[in-house]
């Protein structure tokens, strides 16, 4: 696997994205740096008549947004809202404003964390409450209003969750578990160096349990994945030094030319309802989600989510229902 992705990275490069965004409204998480404004950039420049970017930082938000207006020479466009994946009050304040918007038609799940110092946010290890139960709560909550949006203005809204090929990376020990994410906060069983992966494979099993027990023309919203491969940005801030930098700048894709596969797989479609995406493609799941013993470990990871998030917020699967 490690050689398959040296060559995506090495001698692959997704193509730019030719899309026309007239009339249409986009939500980035982590969109004031890295992919995230890249790819809210790329939408700017299709025509979007809205982009908001999510971030803590409204003021990082502020300056990605003068920079792409500068880059674009368009205004008017970019709206920066406040969003913190490690407060679940930020996230409901979040949801129910995008209650207010009339049209949504791509929540793009980009911000997440790679660390691998062992600290708690909202009762659960830090990225796994980011990356993983914070990116859900999100797409549950806000799954009713681009329901209605959809059928008010006859489209079908997607949401597109930032995976990563290094799902396929880890053996997942912690699955033996009795209880998978109660293991994960036990802060003297951690195996820090492997969580981002962990992470990144509970939201991919997620994801597929979602698509299986909901069909697109159930759901009414399309659920996809994207890996944009190794890139130049942030994620890996807290690992720095010079081998990592050198080893970015050598191998790693610009935050431009990775965010053209975020593009890329947020504006595929219905038809594409659970697929996964890399390199600008249609591509298979790695490591785990093709062993036999998948099915029940992927079951019981989203059993465990679902009853997490309606711990978080009563009601919120409803929407799956709908």
């Amino acid at each position: 696997m490690i050689a398959k992705v040296l060559y995506s990275q090495l001698f692959v490069t997704p193509p730019p994205p030719h899309f026309d965004c007239s009339g249409m409204t986009f939500i980035i998480t982590g969109g004031n740096g890295g992919l995230g404004k890249e790819a809210a950039r790329h939408f700017v420049r299709s025509g979007a008549t809205k982009v908001i970017i999510a971030c803590r930082s409204v003021d990082k938000g502020e300056t990605a947004k003068e920079d792409i207006e500068s880059s674009t020479q368009r205004s008017g466009v970019v709206e920066v809202w406040p969003l913190d994946l490690q407060n679940y009050d930020s996230i409901k304040s979040f949801a129910a404003r995008v209650g207010e918007l009339d049209r949504v038609d791509v929540l793009l799940e980009n911000a997440g964390i790679n660390t691998q110092k062992f600290s708690l946010a909202e009762g659960s290890e830090s990225c796994i409450t980011v990356n993983v139960i914070s990116v859900f709560l999100l797409a549950l909550l806000v799954l009713p209003h681009l329901q209605a949006m959809g059928q008010r203005h006859n489209i079908t809204p997607t949401i597109t969750i930032v995976s990563s090929e290094v799902h396929g990376f880890t053996s997942f020990p912690e699955r033996k578990a009795p209880h998978i994410l109660e293991g994960l906060n036990d802060e003297k069983t951690a195996r820090m160096v492997d969580r981002y992966n962990v992470s990144k494979l509970l939201g991919v099993l997620a994801c597929r349990e979602i698509v299986q027990n909901h069909p697109v023309k159930q759901l009414k919203v399309t659920l996809d994945l994207v890996n944009p491969g190794l890139c130049q940005s942030g994620l890996m801030r807290e690992m720095d030094s010079a081998f990592v930098r050198a080893f970015q700048r050598i191998v790693g894709r610009t935050a431009e030319v990775g965010s053209r596969t975020l593009v890329h797989a947020s504006m595929q479609g219905p038809q594409w309802h659970g697929q996964y995406f890399s390199d600008g493609h249609p591509a298979k799941f790695e490591g785990i989600v093709r062993s036999k013993e998948c099915a029940p470990i992927q079951t019981k990871v989203w059993t465990e989510l679902a009853a997490k998030l309606e711990e978080i917020e009563p009601g919120c699967t409803k929407g799956l229902e709908a």
